[in-house]
């Protein structure tokens, strides 16, 4: 396949790769930094701040991280299914055509369990704290929302593969008929 490419084509496939492995990287960092600091302003703001207005903060930056790891996570799975058309790249096709692993497994790429189980840690001290109903409807009701997020997010994840597969596939063939 390399020999097939242009100059100009073997460098925009290495640096692509390139980008795939730096924010796969970035994805774990950016995980293990955002939990730490979730963790760091849930200590910190219980001690500072009442107890219902405590949980807020630490839950946006738990949001924050979560939606930073997605964000990494559909652009390197956009990349790969980029390559994977335009390149005929052997990797990105095996990898795709290989499918789940078995059960037990295979690996989360947006660590939606331990994003959710932080949102549901980070709403738990709410709880010991005597709130009013009103205060358990709009913070519960926020920390539901941030669930909910990564639900969807989640979803979405798992179909974007065969999304994005299918819409590279349409735009590389629009372009070799314009040729």
């Amino acid at each position: 396949m390399a020999d097939l490419m242009s100059p100009r084509e073997r460098e925009e496939y290495r640096a692509l790769r390139n980008t795939i492995r730096s924010r796969g990287t970035a994805r774990t960092w950016v995980f293990l930094a955002g939990l730490t600091a979730w963790a760091g302003l849930a200590i910190g703001t219980a001690e500072l701040l009442p107890i219902p207005l405590a949980t807020l903060l630490p839950l946006l930056v738990l949001a924050g991280a979560f939606e930073a790891v997605f964000a990494l996570h559909v652009g390197v799975e956009r990349v790969g299914r980029y390559l994977q058309v335009f390149y005929a790249d052997r990797w990105e096709r095996t990898a795709m055509a290989f499918g789940a692993p078995l059960a037990g497994t295979g690996a989360d790429p947006l660590f939606a369990l331990f994003f959710a189980l932080a949102t549901v840690f980070n709403f738990a001290p709410l709880l010991f704290a005597s709130p009013t109903d009103s205060e358990i409807v709009v913070i519960g009701g926020v920390h539901a929302l941030v669930l909910a997020r990564i639900v969807l997010a989640r979803r979405a994840a798992l179909r974007q593969r065969t999304v994005d597969l299918a819409r590279f596939q349409q735009l590389y063939d629009d372009q070799r008929r314009d040729r």
